[in-house]
């Protein structure tokens, strides 16, 4: 049903003081055929789409956990159905800046796990990468294919009120939300084909198959044809839809602890046929449940000796045990000089500026400015547990004052970014919600990262919390080419 003649579908919107990724600030031209075509429809059409493409979410099973939630355990993602549109230098900011992140990652994990030179050096301190919890002493002196420890890379973008990108944080254990990315294409397609005829827009559905590559690519030494298998802690977990979409797409085996054994520091799976060696296991389980013998001994999820296996080079873990270190809220601090320090470049991103409240000068200027500044624990995800300072209740700062001062090693503080928005299809009405995008990298023997990403919206009014577990929802994300 198109409109009447005079009438445009995003009429009345005004992004306000926030940069629109539709719009700009004064318009966009890679964006005006998009725009032209939108304003082809009328509100009730979208959102009778909107709700096909949701019923269609739900029949497919496409799903999420959220475990707080005693009467919904699983819940559909929600979907927007306006596409978030990047161009092309956009995404060569992002794809150039997200490799050189990840190689520097990769470089500092080797770093710390072997000679430790960044922290001899100074660029970092010692206590803050050696007493963090998820760095691996077992690890020391572990080498791994190619120096890749951080095969699967989600990195955190968001755009400032000034149209910058800038990096809010890097995920290097086990970044989840890259099935969405390729199921909302999908979905968009199918239900908007109009809107995209004739778009050049970049392609997302190699992503299994360059999955499956990276991980041959990691098999341990003169294995020709691995065996790679995803390791799942099992249907109750939050992401298990991605786990069965993930190997399906990469031609893998599914599995959980129990169908592994090692037996003489080495891996198999139990099969119909009997046992089968595996080389590469792409794991969704935390190190702390991948082996009862080397972790913690009450896990039931992992496999007893595994790692045992892993360090004599028999088997690869992707990603690396004790990668988790490297995307620590406060070791995020120092990326930009650990950037410099191992690739002598420029940070081709720019990270949030932080205050990093284990240090002196830090813990001050966020109590001085409690009021003004998002201040995060640096163990949590999800956006639980960040309080957001301009919109915190009195009871709720003086709360957050009292955690700093008690332990103030778990806390980083920023400035408030004015995250970018887009045009969102909200009841009746196309309304500016803030967004930020999760492109996912992955390396094997290179690196290669999937043109677009996951966008992730908030679709609660002046929100800036977009994660699913918070009421977030995800947009299509469209990368012209």
């Amino acid at each position: 049903m198109l409109k009447t003649k005079n009438a445009s579908l995003l009429d009345g919107y005004d992004a306000g003081e926030f940069y629109c990724e539709m719009m700009g600030k004064r318009g966009l031209s890679h964006t005006r055929e998009i725009r032209n075509r939108l304003n082809a429809f009328d509100i009730a059409a979208l959102r009778q789409r909107a709700r096909s493409a949701g019923q269609e979410l739900l029949d497919l099973g496409i799903t999420f956990t959220v475990y707080s939630d005693r009467d919904a355990i699983d819940r559909v993602l929600p979907f927007d159905v306006i596409p978030r549109v990047l161009s092309p230098g956009d995404w060569n900011t992002i794809e150039t800046g997200v490799k050189q992140r990840v190689a520097a990652l990769n470089a500092f994990l080797h770093d710390i796990y072997h000679k430790q030179h960044v922290l001899k050096d100074g660029i970092i301190p010692a206590d803050l990468v050696l007493g963090n919890e998820d760095y691996r002493e077992e690890m020391c002196d572990v080498d791994v294919p190619h120096g890749s420890y951080v095969h699967i890379c989600g990195t955190d973008i968001v755009r400032d009120d000034k149209g910058r990108l800038r990096v809010l944080e890097d995920n290097a254990r086990c970044p989840s939300g890259v099935s969405y990315v390729i199921e909302n294409r999908h979905l968009m397609m199918r239900t908007f084909p109009d809107l995209a005829e004739g778009i050049p827009i970049a392609d997302v559905d190699s992503y299994g198959a360059q999955l499956a590559r990276a991980m041959a690519a990691v098999a341990p030494k003169d294995v020709s044809y691995p065996t790679v298998v995803l390791l799942s802690p099992g249907v109750y977990n939050s992401a298990y839809f991605e786990h069965v979409y993930l190997a399906r797409e990469m031609g893998s085996p599914l599995v959980e602890g129990r169908d592994l054994i090692v037996e003489n520091d080495k891996v198999y799976m139990r099969t119909t046929n009997g046992l089968e060696q595996v080389h590469v296991i792409y794991r969704r389980i935390d190190d702390d449940f991948l082996d009862p013998e080397a972790f913690r001994s009450d896990s039931t999820l992992g496999v007893p000796g595994l790692f045992r296996a892993y360090r004599k080079g028999n088997v690869t873990l992707a990603n690396a045990v004790g990668a988790g270190v490297a995307d620590d809220k406060a070791v995020y601090a120092y990326m930009p000089r650990i950037i410099r320090y191992y690739l002598n470049e420029d940070p081709i991103l720019e990270s949030v500026p932080t205050n990093i409240c284990r240090e002196a000068k830090g813990l001050a200027k966020t109590l001085d400015n409690l009021d003004r500044l998002v201040t995060k624990p640096v163990g949590e995800a999800g956006g639980y547990g960040v309080v957001i300072g301009p919109r915190a209740s009195k009871r709720e700062l003086k709360d957050l004052r009292a955690k700093l001062q008690k332990d103030p090693s778990n806390y980083i503080s920023q400035p408030m970014v004015k995250l970018s928005v887009c045009p969102t299809l909200i009841g009746r009405a196309i309304e500016p919600r803030h967004v930020d995008l999760r492109p996912f990298a992955l390396t094997g023997n290179t690196t290669w990262v999937l043109p677009g990403g996951l966008t992730r919206v908030a679709l609660k009014r002046g929100s800036l919390v977009v994660n699913s577990s918070q009421g977030g929802g995800s947009k299509d994300t469209w990368v012209l080419v």
